[in-house]
């Protein structure tokens, strides 16, 4: 019994040359009817653009950013800290407490302080009855020396009387001048202790919230050597924003410059401030150096808290409704931006064409004139209306990684050549082995059963 032949399709090689003579008759067929002028002006289009990524210069806003990240602070704050030694018998305040400048935060024991400033004050008032006595003294001793001086004139008494006396007064006097400046001493010494005593109650230097309370009631404080820290108050009402910028960003910071930051849990809201100050001394960071720019946002509702993380944005440069294209669709030229740099020098001494130049260039971008780097020449490269490419030269001004303005050379809805489109891959129309036909995997021939 013959077994029955299996049918396989016809190979690969074979379905490629029956493809292409289809192809090419149909070719054939399309130039026979007349359409070779409109074949040979698809075949002209497709080599000039089919290899390029096309854009479509639009208007829109740009920004040119320095970005960094940062820390939020208040921008004032105190740490209230204990002058005097002793146990803390109350804390009047805890966390997210509100304070006025001038409320009671903390009592420490005044027991020792307030003895002492009894102590002083007793003392004041034994030399001041000391100084009433040596005052009678003195008066007695100008009273003797009187009528000694009226004996001896009438040879009634010694010389040496007359001396006693003298001495007498004099004594009198100095003892008044010791015990006056003994009580200016005691004094002083009641003020010191009054003020130790109303150090063991802590007022708020300040308004503010209590941020942080570092102390515990009860607890025994030492201050002989250094103000230990109680508590923390803040002024919430403005947060400051300290950034760290890397060395090679920080020399396009300027005072005053617009900055804005966003938080992780902000989903999307900007605060906005302007740089107040960059400060000179840097921190190094394994390597790297880094310095703290720091600016001021108003904080009325409390949505910002301290030590929350901020991406900050720096606007160097920025322009609105300006004509914009994909930076990779231009070739800078440094030699053009040292000539346009050398061109605006020169027109320094020549206000009325540098004033045409800014109408000019307000007129071909049509949008608001910008603040940032001077203008750069470059180059696009145009798609025009029948297919062609045409190299233009063009004026840049702002600019970042993705995209900048141009000032004049092109006008919105032109297109131009952004980059090369990446070769497609060739792709086999030969199926799988295994798949499809019948002489793929799992098609077994049949024969005959052994029985």
């Amino acid at each position: 019994m013959t077994s029955p032949k299996t049918v396989r399709p016809p190979s690969c090689p074979r379905r490629r040359h029956l493809l292409r003579l289809a192809a090419a008759l149909a070719a054939t067929a399309v130039f026979s009817a007349g359409g070779a002028p409109a074949w040979n002006k698809f075949a002209g289009e497709k080599s000039q653009s089919e290899g390029y990524q096309i854009a479509v210069v639009q208007r829109g806003d740009i920004e040119d950013l320095v970005t960094a990240t940062g820390v939020l602070q208040p921008r004032d704050f105190v740490e209230v800290g204990a002058q005097v030694s002793g146990q803390i018998t109350k804390i009047h305040v805890e966390v997210g407490s509100e304070v006025k400048a001038g409320d009671l935060l903390a009592e420490i024991d005044a027991t020792v302080f307030s003895a002492r400033v009894d102590a002083t004050r007793a003392q004041l008032r034994s030399q001041r009855a000391q100084l009433e006595e040596r005052r009678s003294q003195l008066a007695l001793a100008e009273i003797q020396h009187a009528r000694q001086t009226t004996l001896f004139a009438e040879n009634a008494t010694t010389k040496d009387a007359l001396q006693v006396a003298e001495a007498s007064v004099r004594s009198a006097r100095a003892q008044i001048e010791a015990l006056s400046a003994q009580i200016d001493q005691s004094e002083s010494t009641l003020r010191a202790e009054e003020a130790t005593l109303r150090y063991a109650r802590i007022y708020a230097p300040m308004s503010g919230t209590i941020v942080s309370v570092t102390a515990r009631q009860g607890q025994t404080i030492n201050a002989s050597q250094q103000a230990p820290v109680i508590l923390r108050i803040a002024d919430l009402s403005t947060m400051t924003v300290q950034t760290q910028v890397s060395e090679a960003d920080v020399g396009k910071l300027r005072i005053g410059m617009e900055a804005y930051f966003t938080t992780l849990g902000s989903q999307g809201r900007r605060w906005h401030g302007t740089l107040r100050k960059v400060e000179p001394t840097p921190e190094v960071q394994n390597n790297v150096v880094l310095y703290n720019a720091l600016f001021d946002v108003p904080n009325s509702n409390n949505a910002l808290m301290t030590q929350m993380t901020a991406q900050v944005f720096f606007v160097s440069a920025s322009a609105r409704d300006a004509l914009l294209v994909p930076i990779s669709a231009l070739s800078l030229s440094t030699r053009g931006e040292r000539q346009m740099r050398g061109e605006r020098q020169g027109r320094e001494g020549r206000p009325e064409e540098a004033r045409r130049e800014g109408r000019s260039r307000q007129g071909d971008g049509g949008g608001a004139p910008s603040e940032g780097p001077p203008p750069r020449r470059g180059v696009a490269r145009v798609v025009l209306s029948d297919g062609g490419i045409e190299e233009r030269e063009v004026l840049v001004g702002v600019g970042n990684r993705i995209q900048a303005e141009i000032l004049s050379g092109l006008k919105e809805g032109d297109r131009i050549v952004a980059g090369t489109r990446p070769a497609a891959r060739p792709q086999s129309s030969c199926p799988p082995s295994g798949m499809g036909g019948m002489g793929g995997m799992g098609a077994v021939p049949s024969g005959p059963r052994l029985r």
